[in-house]
């Protein structure tokens, strides 16, 4: 998973794995902020679809950091969600 794509306070947050409701609630908001930046590079990636001869390296790197925004966003619901025993 991307660690590197969370800010340093939101990776050792992660790390130590104990959570207030501060913590809970900045977790949501950097999911809310990740979540509109994902739409914004789907509609990126749309309009280049027709151009994409020429934008090609333009249109990969899109792509990969559309990649990586859903696998933090994954990382940080995973989070959310309480161990439960087996």
């Amino acid at each position: 998973m991307p660690l590197a794509a969370l800010r340093h306070d939101e990776t050792s947050n992660l790390l130590a794995n104990h959570w207030t409701m501060k913590d809970v609630e900045a977790i949501k908001r950097r999911i809310a902020e990740l979540q509109l930046e994902h739409r914004g590079l789907d509609s990126m990636i749309e309009a280049l679809g027709p151009q994409s001869r020429l934008d090609e390296l333009q249109l990969r790197r899109l792509k990969k950091r559309k990649l990586q925004i859903k696998d933090t966003i994954l990382l940080l619901q995973m989070q959310l969600v309480p161990d439960v025993p087996a």
